[in-house]
């Protein structure tokens, strides 16, 4: 798989260590939600989608809002 070289404005977090569980990729979402100017309810919101399913669920919830930003790498 060839990557472009990585640029500063983007955050990888490695899926396969303890920044990938589910429990820091909810307290993720909920900091950059919160930097992003999001109030309580739309944050609560968020969780609510990214837990309403499996991991592969929150993952893609999570890449939904914050792709843009945020490499996930297994």
């Amino acid at each position: 798989m060839i990557r472009k070289k990585q640029q500063k404005s983007e955050i990888i977090i490695d899926l396969t260590g303890p920044d990938g569980n589910a429990f820091a990729l909810m307290a993720y979402a909920k900091n950059f939600a919160r930097q992003l100017g999001w109030n309580a309810e739309e944050i609560d919101e968020l969780i609510k989608k990214m837990t309403s399913g499996d991991y592969e669920n929150l993952l893609q919830v999570f890449d939904l809002y914050f792709g843009s930003f945020v490499i996930l790498e297994r």
